[in-house]
């Protein structure tokens, strides 16, 4: 990552987040998950972990959308993902989104990101 923290509607910003170390994925004032080709959570930063209440613990490792988020295990997000690895195409769509598990419901922007360069894909979340 370069010396500025990249906003969460920063150019290129998957490459960016594939480049950060832990320490820089936990710095940004918005969630990070990054999943691998099999959703198996992979990356998850400090912010997300708070505001969600979650541990990196608990969800480093285990399926993004059937364990971790099963709320966005749908049309709107789990299956962009799914069409745009089918197609082989980038993904780099942002929606607003009600986050309902485990908390009340949180109106949310998503920022969804699929690269052709990486095998991590992220679901970014920025709360209101």
């Amino acid at each position: 990552m370069t010396s500025a923290t990249p906003t969460f509607d920063a150019r290129g910003l998957a490459d960016l987040l594939d480049a950060s170390s832990q320490e820089q994925l936990d710095m940004l004032d918005y969630g990070v998950i990054g999943f691998d080709g099999a959703e198996v959570v992979q990356r998850y930063n400090a912010f997300e972990s708070q505001a969600a209440g979650l541990s990196a613990q608990r969800v480093l490792g285990e399926p993004l959308f059937t364990n971790v988020a099963p709320c966005l295990n749908n049309f709107l997000v789990a299956q962009r993902f799914e069409d745009a690895f089918e197609e082989g195409s980038e993904l780099d769509d942002t929606i607003d989104y009600v986050l309902t598990l485990r908390m009340r419901p949180v109106k949310v922007k998503l920022r969804l990101l699929a690269s052709a360069n990486s095998c991590t894909r992220y679901v970014l979340v920025q709360r209101r």
